[in-house]
């Protein structure tokens, strides 16, 4: 607890501190210079008093109007034109079906066993043979992790040059987001976090340790739901995008040594893996945006489970590990809490238990009305999405030093950012609230206004996990390639910074053309909305009764009109140009 306090302590000191962004450019909120006072009067001729005035004048207005600090930041094109309206000719043609269209079906999801399929099943069932292939994986991530922590305390301050905060915020968190839209929540199974806190408080590469070496308590209540992420999350995009931690590779390292110590405290007093389930923000974004993925993790054959009584998926056995977030294989059917740890697979005595390939709206078949906390994570989730746009556009500077001036705000301007990342978190909500009441309005048949707002929220996370993956497609294959001349040079020892013509010579090396890039944020706009309207239509079955056309009309509309906004202001900042991290 005290190494955590220290911690704290040093960073509090760091974020107000005023470092200079090599580029001239402060990472994080910028900065207003107050007006200087004027200096003391002295006595002087009237002539000369006259002269001096007239010559101090445009010097006086010039400081009396204050500016935008100049910057050294490359700029990557916006979507085209043509992209967009391609995307919007789409999406009207799917929402004029969700409306004319008759109502989902009831018909049961389909999935496929991913270990007995051609190419995937092989190393699908040697990654379930034991637990050895999973302890590589970890090995790998934790290495990579420490690695990174020195690289971001002992190497160059210059971002661009350290290995830190170019890998982290270039590579793995847009990665991270990426893979779950192939392989679900597989990052909490080799998360170095939980993998460090695990080997040192439980002293154990894998096997099942028993009696826990920590307390053991149960979590409270009240604290078992998802608040404590959601608050995380929003804290960790504050300062991500406010405090400059992204420009700062000491502050970046630091911030992956206070996860690691809130792993390690949360094993320590509680049963199980409390901050993966209940607070960690990365695992609950991780975790959320899973239930879209087309990979699971469920029974071989429901009957198996059905049958089953000794549950060794929740229990575990002698040697593997009980599930961390309290599941039973064959009676949940999301994957928000899910870490694909691979215990059950290994535990099962039936050996019934396998990663599994299906549709992408499979949860929206059987998913029900999700939980208070969980409906106001994935609608709290779409607007910080969004902010994270909107904070990397080039009219945000500007937008904030006018809110600034508006308020007589000087100096770091946090007021003024975080009343622009509030508005830009509360707005989607609001639009949603409008919507589900219109809904309400129109259908009049008894249902809650709470009811219905909770239950349509999951409509809220494609959007989310969409603009998600195509913002992401700037930072992964615009600046990503970047990594390789970084690797050469880790620690960034004996580097100056990055000219302006460096700069541009970096941004045009991307990973791919930027034609394919634009084609793969159209479609992944694209596929949210889609998935969005077939989300509200297995909802409105379940929640509103009628199927007429007036009925689907009176459900589908404000949905509709809700999904187009969001998603309009989506494809919007997509076609705004987009400053590059450094």
């Amino acid at each position: 607890m005290r190494i955590l306090l220290a911690l704290l302590l040093f960073l509090s000191a760091a974020w107000w501190s005023p470092v200079q962004a090599h580029g001239g450019k402060e990472h994080g909120v910028p900065t207003l210079a107050a007006p200087a006072d004027p200096a003391p009067e002295s006595p002087a001729l009237p002539a000369e008093a006259a002269a001096a005035a007239e010559a101090a004048a445009p010097a006086e207005a010039a400081a009396a109007a204050p500016e935008a600090p100049v910057e050294n930041i490359m700029i990557h094109p916006g979507m085209p034109e043509e992209w967009v309206q391609g995307a919007a000719i789409v999406m009207l043609l799917i929402a004029v079906w969700a409306v004319f269209a008759k109502a989902a079906s009831e018909s049961p999801a389909r999935s496929l066993n991913l270990s007995q399929l051609p190419v995937v099943g092989p190393v699908v069932r040697f990654l379930n043979r034991s637990p050895y292939p999973l302890l590589a994986a970890r090995l790998a991530s934790v290495s990579v992790f420490l690695f990174i922590i020195a690289a971001g305390f002992f190497g160059t301050e210059h971002p661009e040059h350290n290995i830190a905060t170019s890998f982290v915020w270039n590579i793995w968190w847009p990665l991270v987001i990426v893979a779950v839209f192939f392989i679900g929540s597989a990052w909490c199974a080799i998360c170095p976090w939980d993998t460090l806190a695990g080997w040192i408080v439980r002293r154990s590469w894998w096997k099942r340790v028993a009696p826990h070496p920590g307390l053991n308590l149960k979590v409270p209540r009240a604290l078992q739901n998802v608040w404590i992420a959601l608050l995380m999350f929003m804290g960790l995009s504050w300062l991500e995008l406010g405090a400059g931690v992204t420009g700062k590779p000491v502050l970046t390292a630091s911030l992956g040594v206070i996860m690691l110590v809130l792993s390690i405290v949360f094993l320590l007093f509680f049963e199980r893996k409390a901050f993966c389930r209940y607070a960690c923000p990365v695992g609950r974004t991780v975790g959320f945006y899973s239930r879209l993925s087309p990979i699971e993790v469920r029974p071989v054959n429901q009957s198996t489970c059905d049958s089953c009584k000794t549950l060794e998926c929740f229990h575990g056995s002698q040697k593997i590990e009980p599930c961390p977030s309290k599941l039973v294989v064959g009676r949940f059917s999301e994957n928000s809490f899910c870490l694909s740890c691979g215990n059950c697979v290994l535990s099962c005595p039936s050996q019934n238990v396998s990663w599994r390939l299906r549709t992408m709206d499979t949860e929206a078949k059987k998913a029900g009305t999700p939980g208070w906390d969980s409906a106001w994570f994935m609608l709290a989730l779409l607007g910080i999405t969004i902010f994270h746009g909107i904070s990397m556009i080039p009219q945000w500077s500007e937008w904030l030093l006018a809110m600034a001036r508006l308020t007589g705000e000087t100096g770091s301007l946090f007021f003024s950012f975080a009343t622009g990342m509030l508005a830009s978190t509360v707005v989607p909500v609001g639009v949603y609230a409008l919507a589900i009441w219109l809904v309400s309005l129109c259908v009049q048949d008894g249902t809650s206004y709470k009811k219905l707002f909770g239950g349509f929220a999951f409509t809220a996370l494609p959007l989310a996990f969409a603009y998600h993956l195509a913002h992401n497609m700037d930072h992964l294959l615009g600046e990503g390639g970047d990594v390789l001349r970084v690797i050469a040079n880790p620690f960034g020892w004996g580097l100056a910074p990055l000219t302006s013509a460096q700069r541009h010579d970096i941004m045009m090396q991307q990973v791919v053309p930027e034609t394919v890039m634009f084609a793969l944020q159209a479609g992944f706009i694209v596929m949210g909305f889609w998935l969005a309207v077939q989300i509200a239509r297995y909802q409105a079955r379940k929640l509103i009764a009628g199927d007429g056309l007036v009925d689907r009309a009176r459900k589908m509309l404000p949905l509709i009109g809700f999904f187009a906004v969001v998603t309009a202001a989506n494809v919007w900042l997509l076609a705004q140009d987009m400053e590059m991290r450094f």
